[in-house]
């Protein structure tokens, strides 16, 4: 039985439609949940962590590659399919929980003291709406994590994994590249979805970095120099750092940026990581 013969019997056996105020679609293409699951390179030690699995089309494959699977999801009636179809495996596990108010840290450290895990990797089909906020709170929590794979919308993926200081970034390309090395895997059709998103898809891959590859002197006021410079992405830098208090003037600013050789009128999003850094160090 394909994906999509299978998504199909299960929304009818169990009466059921995608929810869209959680950002549900099924994802029905084989190919690419096979892409997904061998981009993120599960190993037979492994322990995944799937973020909104919905009715189980991608835990089906992991099952048969990780040691243990652990899904989180927020929906009831997905949990209760879920249960249902996976209960005679020895290595399913199931939170019906948000993943942005549960303690992961203390998850996979359990996981690792009771089950012998080597590593860990997250898997996951994001809802659009909140895409960001999930990632940051993998990222920023610094838990113990090899990877995370997501499927994402196209457009924040590109600006995710865009090269800070290159074309297409954002204050969250310098805050992912921080805590990882990101990579491509591949893009997804409206039609690989029921119901059927309005936009493209995109599944990339964030390897975590085991050492940041700047440290400036506070990291929480580098991050927050960069979220104020792209408050207001068309104007300078200056402007930005001025218009947001985080510089006191125009005068205080063009002495950090000249003692740092850079241009006044920079734009944010010409600026590397290491700029940044040193910027908050100055001011």
């Amino acid at each position: 039985m394909s994906v999509l013969e299978e998504t199909k019997f299960l929304m009818k056996k169990y009466k059921i439609k995608a929810n869209k105020s959680l950002g549900q679609n099924f994802l029905i293409d084989d190919t690419v949940i096979e892409d997904i699951v061998n981009g993120a390179k599960i190993e037979p030690e492994d322990l995944v962590i799937e973020i909104g699995p919905g009715l189980g089309s991608m835990t089906a494959l992991l099952l048969e590659k990780a040691k243990k699977v652990l899904c989180v999801e927020l929906d009831k009636k997905m949990v209760n399919i879920l249960i249902d179809r996976f209960k005679i495996y020895k290595n399913f596990e199931i939170i019906n929980e948000d993943i942005l108010k549960i303690d992961l840290k203390k998850i996979i450290e359990k996981e690792k003291q009771e089950n012998q895990i080597k590593n860990v990797k997250i898997v996951a089909n994001l809802p659009y709406y909140i895409t960001t906020p999930i990632i940051m709170k993998l990222l920023e929590e610094e838990l113990d994590l090899e990877s995370i794979t997501v499927m994402i919308q196209k457009e924040v993926a590109d600006r995710i994994i865009a090269i800070p200081g290159k074309k297409n970034t954002g204050a969250i390309t310098y805050s992912v590249y921080y805590y990882a090395e990101t990579e491509a895997i591949l893009e997804v059709p409206k039609d690989s979805f029921i119901p059927a998103p309005e936009v493209t898809s995109k599944v990339i891959k964030l390897n975590i970095r085991k050492e940041p590859p700047v440290k400036p002197e506070s990291k929480e006021k580098m991050f927050k120099t960069i979220k104020n410079a792209f408050t207001q992405r068309r104007k300078t830098l200056l402007n930005s750092l001025v218009n947001t208090k985080m510089i006191e003037n125009k005068t205080q600013g063009a002495e950090i940026l000249k003692k740092l050789n850079l241009n006044e009128n920079v734009r944010p999003e010409e600026l590397t990581l290491e700029n940044f850094a040193e910027i908050s160090n100055n001011i």
